[in-house]
Parts: C-alpha cells; structure tokens; sequence
C-alpha cells in the first residue's frame, strides 16, 4: 500500500478507531494522522512498535560498542579467552 494511502485526519482516527485496529491484522503499515494538514503523529501496531523498539536497542548497543572501540576501551580476543579460562 501507498504511503499516500496511510494518511489520514485525526477526524478518521477519532471514527474509526475500531476498524483501524482491525486492519492491523492484514495491514501492519504505520497510519500517520494529521491536524490541520500537518502531520502529527504515526499509529502503529504493537508487534511493529516491538520490533522498533528491539532494533533501536540494538543500534545503541553497536554504537556503544564502535564509541569504546575508537576510544581503545578494547581487549585482544585471544588475552580475553585465556583470561576467562584462567577463572574457571
């Protein structure tokens, strides 16, 4: 489905809430809503938010990582596996 097709007043929002959580079975697309022509907010399905969420996380957690990694906050592979067997 079309961007274009995913836009909607708060007008349909507020008339079709019902119908619009139904649709999110066979059409998990975002809705964007918007207020005087402007959008303003994206409605999403709950199981899309999720994965959202899950891939930002990650994306912090690799960007983390590449921080310490510039800032040599880092240890050989080899010293760490020998390290870690001398603790078992």
């Amino acid at each position: 489905m079309s961007l274009a097709q995913q836009i909607k007043p708060i007008s349909y929002l507020k008339s079709h809430a019902a119908e619009i959580i139904k649709d999110f079975a066979t059409n998990p697309d975002p809705l964007i809503i918007t207020q005087n022509g402007e959008a303003k907010m994206v409605v999403l399905d709950i199981h899309a938010y999720e994965q959202q969420q899950e891939t930002m996380a990650l994306l912090k957690l690799i960007a983390m990582g590449n921080k310490e990694l510039a800032q040599g906050q880092f240890q050989d592979a080899a010293d760490f596996f020998s390290e870690m067997a001398r603790e078992e």
